[in-house]
């Protein structure tokens, strides 16, 4: 636990000092949370349970450090879990570092702990990229520490735009090891997903365990 927390502030302290100062850019503290029907993540379910999802970040220039949780209504028995993450922007580019902790480790906790010498910390390193004349959106991540498989995990996201004012976009998700029944690679996710105003929703198909879901949820 304490080399998992150290890794994550000695990165977030060398980002900042990294980070060009910029003039006039917008930033500043922002907070909210979400109400889903069930918290589904990379096409599996954790918790079987309504959860409250309330997030807090601070922004500067390129730099945003922040944290996000997810409590299932049913407590203990749910996947309860409780992140830190710090982002790094350049142009279309993006890298985040996430520190996943699971407080309830062993009950509702994701399949990581299938694995013997794995605990509650998961470390990953992420990359995006977005480009503004394009719809397309990529994503790929790692799990360097906590994971004894060292998943990885690519996605793909298309913005169709809006229909009868509310915005749809597709995603497909495909990994291996923790996020996969047999560890092998795998498309384990595909969604098509709706927002209006502050209510969302997706229809999720996990091919590889032959589930999916119909998350909804509104923002505050």
């Amino acid at each position: 636990m304490k080399s998992s927390i150290f890794a994550a502030a000695l990165f977030s302290t060398l980002v900042l000092a990294a980070a060009p100062s910029v003039a006039g850019g917008h930033g500043g503290l922002g907070f909210g949370a979400d109400v889903v029907n069930r918290y589904v993540w990379r096409g599996s379910d954790f918790g079987n349970a309504m959860a409250v999802q309330p997030s807090i970040h601070y922004s500067t220039g390129s730099v945003e450090v922040g944290a996000w949780s997810s409590w299932a209504i049913n407590g203990a028995e749910g996947g309860n879990e409780n992140d830190l993450y710090v982002s790094f922007s350049a142009g279309p580019v993006g890298i985040t570092v996430t520190d996943y902790f699971f407080p309830t480790y062993g009950a509702g906790a994701p399949e990581f702990f299938t694995f013997e010498d794995s605990g509650p910390h998961i470390l990953e390193v992420s990359a995006s990229l977005s480009l503004e004349d394009m719809p397309l959106s990529l994503m790929a991540a790692f799990n360097f520490y906590g994971d004894s498989e060292d998943s990885f995990w690519i996605e793909a996201s298309y913005d169709v735009g809006e229909i009868d004012e509310t915005a749809v976009s597709l995603t497909v998700g495909a990994g291996n090891g923790a996020y996969t029944s047999d560890t092998d690679p795998m498309v384990a996710s595909i969604g098509v997903n709706v927002s209006n105003d502050d209510y969302f929703a997706s229809y999720i198909l996990n091919p590889d365990k032959e589930t999916s879901f119909l998350v909804v949820g509104k923002s505050f």
